[in-house]
């Protein structure tokens, strides 16, 4: 059987390939899939244009974009701004062959695609709208299994509780400053010498400077490990090996990660407040995955959020209903 096409797109920006890709990837453990990445932007005057009114034509891509000529995939997952005057179009251009997904809230009507898979804290609702707790991410068990097995030799011997702490940065809501990054610092301190752990610190490409300066001189001498940004980002290495999270509250996509492994997540405040993250984190709270980050321990289990793969399957639904029998026959043939 032939495999499903699936294109995932993406801007550029780890965030936002990170959702596709990860979606994308959940649908092909499902099914006999092959995945292609793409990037797309877009040069001069069309790159802030509404999506409407950018005609998206070939000649008018960045350099960096990819080629997005027929034929074209069965499905289309895609994500960011930059993606939208391409999805908007391409079911006609694919004489409605293709299956557009839209992840994220493209704030545009839900029926100018296929699926809209918006977060839950956006608030959005009708038809052709499927919302979830948190991103789609990549995280699986198998992948944090990889990626941990080239930091065990120096991660096996750190203490336990081993504690991830998950630092994000500067937003358009959101910051960090040296006040802060001093606060936390002290509680996550004060957390090791009350368990009598270890710390894994990791941070974003948005710590600013001078936070990620205070973090490292205060954290340095305590048990564990500090990412320096030299090498491969042991993101998912720290993760795999964590007995629990302490988690910056400007990311979503990171604690989603977290959510995903089914370990105790604590939110550190930053400077800075959003309706749409306490929206979020009121989601997790109900659900007894995290609590505020105060410098105390605790441990406690909850059902691991998986909404990546619960959104997969919905994508795989709505497909057979629109595919039928051909659709059937390729799950059938994967399962075999």
């Amino acid at each position: 059987m032939t495999p499903l096409s699936i294109w995932a797109v993406g801007d550029g920006r780890a965030g936002i390939d990170n959702q596709v890709l990860g979606l994308a990837e959940a649908v092909a453990r499902r099914i006999s899939a092959q995945i292609v990445r793409k990037r797309v932007g877009w040069k001069g005057y069309l790159d802030p244009l509404p999506p409407w009114l950018n005609p998206a034509p070939p000649w008018g891509m960045s350099s960096r974009s990819s080629d997005f000529s027929a034929p074209f995939p069965d499905l289309w997952i895609a994500a960011g701004r930059a993606s939208l005057p391409l999805s908007i179009r391409m079911r006609r251009r694919s004489g409605g062959r293709t299956f557009v997904v839209q992840v994220q809230d493209p704030r545009l009507p839900a029926a100018l695609f296929d699926l809209v898979a918006p977060p839950r804290h956006d608030e959005i609702q009708g038809e052709g709208i499927f919302a979830i707790t948190g991103s789609p991410h990549r995280v699986t068990p198998e992948r944090l299994a990889q990626d941990v097995a080239d930091f065990r030799a120096r991660i096996d011997p750190l203490p336990h509780p081993r504690i991830a702490v998950l630092v994000g940065g500067k937003s358009k809501a959101f910051d960090i400053s040296t006040a802060c990054a001093a606060e936390l610092a002290d509680k996550l301190e004060r957390m090791v010498s009350q368990s009598g752990g270890s710390l894994l610190v990791t941070f974003s490409r948005r710590t600013p400077d001078a936070a990620r300066a205070i973090l490292t001189e205060k954290l340095s001498p305590l048990p564990g490990l500090i990412w320096n940004g030299d090498g491969e980002n042991p993101y998912f290495a720290f993760m795999a090996a964590a007995d629990a999270f302490v988690v910056t509250e400007d990311s979503v996509n990171m604690v989603a990660e977290a959510a995903s492994t089914g370990k105790p997540i604590f939110i550190a405040a930053v400077d800075g407040a959003q309706r749409r993250k306490r929206l979020f984190h009121a989601d997790l709270t109900a659900r007894g995955i995290i609590r505020p980050f105060t410098g105390d321990y605790a441990a406690w289990t909850y059902p691991p959020l998986l909404e990546t793969d619960r959104l997969a399957d919905e994508i795989l639904r709505r497909l057979k209903e629109r595919n039928g029998q051909a659709l059937n026959s390729v799950v059938a043939a994967t399962a075999a």
